[in-house]
This record gives C-alpha cells, sequence and structure tokens, in this order.
C-alpha cells in the first residue's frame, strides 16, 4: 500500500488545537460525538498521532466555494 498522504486527491488532514476545538464546539453549539466520524486507524489521519476524542479539520478544494471545510472526531 502507498503513502496516502501523498495522493494527489486527499484533501489536507490536520488536528485541531485545544483552543480550536473549544471554539468550534462553543459556535456550532456540539458535543465531539455529534461530529461524524474517523478511524483512528485512517491512513489519512496516520502520521497526526491522533487520540480517541481528537477533532480533525479536513479542507477540501471546491470548484464553486474556493474550499469547503469539514470535522470529523478520531474514534
Amino acid at each position: 500500500m502507498g503513502d496516502a498522504i501523498k495522493h494527489g486527491l486527499l484533501p489536507k488532514h490536520s488536528k485541531v488545537s485545544q483552543k480550536e476545538r473549544d471554539a468550534l464546539l462553543e459556535q456550532f453549539q456540539v458535543r465531539p460525538q455529534d461530529l461524524p466520524k474517523i478511524l483512528k486507524t485512517d491512513a489519512a489521519i496516520a502520521h497526526l498521532d491522533c487520540a480517541e476524542g481528537d477533532i480533525i479539520k479536513i479542507v477540501r478544494e471546491s470548484k464553486t466555494a474556493g474550499e469547503s471545510v469539514f470535522y470529523r472526531t478520531v474514534i
């Protein structure tokens, strides 16, 4: 299996800081378990040293919006 993070079609994945996490949850009035999930073993985040409960920010290029941001909770 190749190195998934080098694949040209894979959107950028990053782990959010505690400060960003708190602001995100407050802004959207959600709990981490309310966000969509991503497995800790997912190849796209293997290099991020994630723990269960961490929140991952995914930035995808969009032809109409420029870029779209999505969040996932690590399980």
